[in-house]
């Protein structure tokens, strides 16, 4: 029999799908239920699925809450459990390793996923049934020690100068934390290595713009208080909070789409699940309304990078957990490769 130490279980109505929801006032967030979770995530449900429908999603789960020393994990193989309304899609991962994640296609599938205690939906940056070639290149602007938001807001708008001379359309979006989040929708034809490399492209022109602003530096040590333009966000496997996610911190926030002219306004706590939902009821639109349909070619960040690599700019490293890619330098922290050479054979 089960506990309904946090409320009886009952079963939700969601568009016609049943959905099992047991301890709905299991505390999720200091002051915030399970109830008031799947209450946010029905509200947002429409809004949501614009962003995530077709895209295989991992599911940041937090069955316990989102509390100190709380159990936490990614889940990125849709479990054989699941039931009969939640569908999976197919991909492969950098190791060649198969897998099946969810595809969040309708509000029933996101009340599940809430139900098995995700706080958070990070989506591929590609939809079925193609899913080895990106449909949108995104900039994770990730600040060092040292950077206030003031420098996360000023990296973002010139970001978007640097994608405007390439005619390109930006969307930006908080991320829940302390950075900003900039997505570009691209033609899908390009693979990952290729969605990556315009990455660093658009991170290495930010660099000659803002010497003192901006690295692309992968190890931390060498940022020097800087903005990281997070190139190895566009890494195959690799995913950022979906648009309207929950955050795993205590005060729930938001990672919120936003219009271009609200970014010098913008505070981090700003956006939260308390926040969010009377801000939703007062916009006239979706900021991030229609960006599929104002996909870009790519080929002037891949004319960039070819550039930077014929004047000598090399390829940067991968995440550690990639097999060893082409051009790749080697994975080791500069002091100890500096390390290492001092120490090398007596």
């Amino acid at each position: 029999m089960p506990s309904e130490k946090y409320g009886a279980p009952r079963v939700l109505d969601v568009e016609g799908t049943p959905v099992r929801f047991t301890s709905p006032e299991k505390p999720v967030f200091p002051g915030v239920s399970k109830a008031d979770v799947m209450e946010y995530y029905l509200l947002v449900g429409n809004l949501l699925l614009d962003q995530v429908a077709g895209r295989p999603t991992a599911l940041e789960r937090w069955p316990d809450g989102v509390f100190p020393d709380a159990e936490h994990f990614f889940q990125k193989h849709l479990p054989r459990s699941a039931p009969d309304y939640v569908h999976g899609i197919r991909v492969s991962f950098p190791s060649g390793r198969p897998g099946v994640l969810l595809d969040p296609a309708t509000r029933a599938a996101i009340a599940w996923a809430v139900q098995m205690g995700t706080v958070t939906f990070h989506a591929w940056p590609v939809t079925s049934p193609d899913v080895d070639h990106p449909d949108q290149l995104r900039i994770d602007l990730d600040p060092s020690e040292g950077n206030d938001f003031g420098d996360i807001r000023r990296v973002a708008l010139a970001c978007r100068d640097v994608l405007a001379d390439w005619g390109w359309d930006a969307y930006v979006k908080t991320s829940g934390g302390s950075g900003l989040h900039v997505f570009v929708p691209i033609h899908a034809r390009w693979s990952f290595v290729d969605v990556r490399h315009a990455a660093i492209a658009v991170g290495r022109e930010l660099e000659r713009r803002h010497p003192d602003l901006v690295t692309t530096s992968w190890w931390k040590e060498e940022r020097g208080g800087r903005v990281f333009v997070d190139f190895n966000q566009n890494a195959q496997d690799r995913v950022m909070a979906s648009a309207y996610s929950l955050r795993p911190r205590p005060n729930a926030p938001v990672s919120l789409p936003v219009a271009w002219s609200d970014v010098d306004v913008l505070e981090p706590g700003d956006f939260t699940i308390r926040t969010v939902p009377d801000l939703l009821r007062s916009r006239s639109e979706d900021p991030w309304r229609g960006m599929a349909q104002a996909a870009v070619d790519l080929t002037p960040a891949l004319e960039a990078w070819d550039r930077d690599l014929a004047a000598g700019l090399p390829e940067l490293p991968y995440p550690p957990d990639f097999p060893k890619m082409p051009g790749e330098p080697p994975r080791v922290q500069p002091s100890r490769k500096r390390s290492d050479t001092r120490d090398g054979p007596t």
